[in-house]
């Protein structure tokens, strides 16, 4: 009797999850449910729950890095569009996909391959960008979070490389925040201490 109550619940709860997949938007990081029985979230509470989903752990390596920075970005999936109009599993401008020729965002959203690509020519780009920062301030603690270079890049990756450099050269005082509340400090240190070595800094990267 435990044995069928239980499986009756967790089919009840596979029903409740698929009925709302249909009718699901995001923003940005935090996913907003719009069923009609649904209350959509407030972009502070959107904001707290997604600051507190915990990144599943798959390795230290450039791909756990990658498969992190796109959990955190849209939960790895990569037919999403955000409130603010960034793209795919990794949330990219249209102005960055732009700079690697790519014009055609249903198709970008439709071709993981170009996604995957798009990810690591944008690393490849922002490591050469920040080469002399990266070399400065890799083992400096700033704003008590030890710098290394994959926080630098997922940092990048948030909020430019430009930004990036004046949050480094400033020692921290200098900061950003997108429109939902991450910041470069939290990308630094909810990305750090991942090997991102195989990334070539690549001053023209081409997908």
């Amino acid at each position: 009797m435990k044995k069928v109550t239980i499986f009756s619940i967790l089919v009840t709860l596979v029903f409740l999850i698929s009925s709302f997949t249909e009718k699901e938007k995001t923003t940005n990081n935090s996913l907003i449910f719009t069923n009609e029985i649904s209350t959509a979230l407030t972009e502070a509470e959107a904001t707290s729950i997604q600051q507190n989903i915990q990144i599943p752990f798959v390795g230290n390596e450039f791909n756990g890095f990658k498969e992190a920075v796109a959990f955190k970005e849209s939960q790895g999936r990569y037919h999403i569009v955000n409130t603010l109009g960034y793209l795919g599993k990794y949330q990219f401008g249209r102005a960055t996909l732009e700079r690697f020729r790519i014009y055609n965002t249903s198709h970008f959203l439709k071709t993981p391959e170009l996604q995957e690509d798009a990810f690591i020519a944008l690393c490849s780009l922002n490591k050469w960008i920040l080469r002399k920062d990266i070399k400065r301030s890799v083992g400096k603690k700033i704003n008590g979070v030890v710098i290394t270079e994959s926080g630098i890049l997922a940092a990048a990756h948030l909020a430019g490389a430009g930004n990036v450099k004046k949050y480094l050269r400033s020692y921290g005082a200098n900061s950003f925040e997108d429109a939902y509340g991450a910041s470069v400090y939290y990308y630094m240190k909810k990305f750090a201490g991942y090997n991102t070595s195989i990334i070539e800094a690549n001053r023209k990267p081409v997908v």
